[in-house]
Order: C-alpha cells, then structure tokens, then sequence
C-alpha cells in the first residue's frame, strides 16, 4: 500500500477550474506516486435551496456580497477531518504566504483550504471554522482559486520523492536558504554576444559554489534587501555585502 504524505482538500465553488493545473507536471505525478491526494469538493454541494446560494448581501449595507457560513461548515465538517487539522482560508487579509509556511505546510498530514470570492467570506468562518487565514499577495483576485492552486503547488513540490532527481535543487530555491537564487545559465555557452560566465565553466566546483552564493546576495540585495535581515549570513557573506555597499543594522 503507498503512503499518503499529505491529503489537501479545496473547497470552492469552480471544481472545474482545478483538473488542468492539478493533473499536469510535477502535480499530478505526485499523486500518481501517492506521495499526495488532492480532493475538490464544490461548496454549491452543501447548499439546500433550488439556486445552490452560497452567498447574501453584507449587513449594514455595501456593495457585492457575502459568502454564507452554512454551506462553508457544512462543506467542512463533511470531510471528517482529523482533530486539530489546519483549515486554510485564502482570503486578501491574510497572512502573506512565504515558504516557511509552504514547508510547514507539507509536514501535515491534513491540509484544508477555502476559496473565497464575492466581497469575502462571513467572520463567523474565520472565528469558528477556520484555523488561518493566508494571502499570496498584496492584491485582490476574483477568488481563492488561483492563491489554492498557488499554495497546494508549494505544498508538495516539497514532498519527498515528488522532484525526482531534481530534488537537491531544493536546497537553492529561492527563499529557502532566505536569499534569492543565483542566476541560471545553460546551453549554448553563447547566445546573441551574451556569454556564460566563465567561472561556470571552468570546473572548478569551489570557485563556482562561492560565486552562486556571490550572486544570490548580489541579487537578494538588488531585489529583496530586506531578506538580508532574516538570512543566516556569514563572516565571508558579510564580507561580500559590505563590498556591495550594505550594511547590516546596528542595536540600539
């Protein structure tokens, strides 16, 4: 029998807009290998009127509309999930989704999410249902469908056996070791009078590992300085930003 690392369900109230993304790549060969299962579960199931309403309009007044809690409990609460398991929903107020949280996630055995949409979904969900909310961005979308994809993606490229062969390159992600990833170049050697680095080529594996790190802090410092302060830097890495004209913050 194969290990289940992880089971993902997502309600929503577009199932059809999962299949293509879920089946293709490296997710849907994870859960060929059984290394996850992913369930969609459409939130109109739960509803109990001819219109399968799953939204009304705001009290107090205001445009758009709001998503009822009943048919979000009951969709929940349906799953039969674990105690304690981790109920998502993706929602604009959240908290930013960064890969700490993509790798805390794929330590989980159950994880739940829910799409939201409309004007967004009733407090009484986040009070009593859900156990987090999460955003993957400082902008609004038309729901949590894509921001489910996003996080379910990050959840189990992270699990064991889902790269294949690829999996060291986990360890250079960007944001995994708290920088931005080096550049990348591949064949040809030379393209339109743009050529590869020499130090790529030349074999030497310690030379090439020191200018990756080099880069990485050249590129999180152009890009994301604001990494350098959570990253785990050396004396050798400090060293280098200091030529880069950073300076870490003094205490006090």
């Amino acid at each position: 029998m194969r290990l289940i690392r992880v089971h993902i369900h997502i309600v929503t109230i577009f199932p059809e807009a999962f299949p293509p993304v879920l089946s293709a790549g490296i997710l849907g060969r994870a859960q060929q290998a059984g290394l996850a299962t992913v369930d969609v579960h459409d939130l109109r199931d739960h509803t109990h009127d001819r219109h399968r309403t799953v939204d009304d309009s705001p009290f107090g007044g205001g445009p758009g509309m709001v998503m009822r809690p009943e048919p979000l409990f009951e969709a929940v609460e349906s799953l039969d999930l674990p105690r304690g398991s981790t109920i998502i929903a993706l929602t604009p107020q959240g908290k930013p989704f960064i890969q700490a949280d993509a790798e805390r996630l794929a330590q989980e055995a159950v994880v739940t999410l829910i799409c939201g949409r409309y004007e967004g979904i009733d407090e009484r969900v986040r009070m009593r249902l859900a156990t987090e909310e999460l955003s993957i961005g400082d902008y609004v979308l038309t729901g949590g469908e894509v921001p489910a994809m996003v996080v379910t993606d990050a959840i189990v490229r992270l699990l064991p056996g889902a790269l294949g062969h690829g999996e060291e390159a986990l360890v250079d992600d960007s944001h995994t070791s708290g920088l931005l990833q080096q550049p990348q170049y591949t064949r040809p050697s030379e393209f339109r009078g743009l050529e590869v680095p020499a130090i790529l080529l030349s074999g030497n594996h310690a030379a090439v590992a020191r200018w990756r790190r080099k880069e990485a802090l050249r590129r999180t410092l152009e890009r994301r300085p604001q990494l350098l302060y959570q990253a785990e830097l050396s004396v050798t890495d400090l060293e280098e930003l200091a030529k880069m004209g950073w300076r870490p913050p003094t205490s006090g």
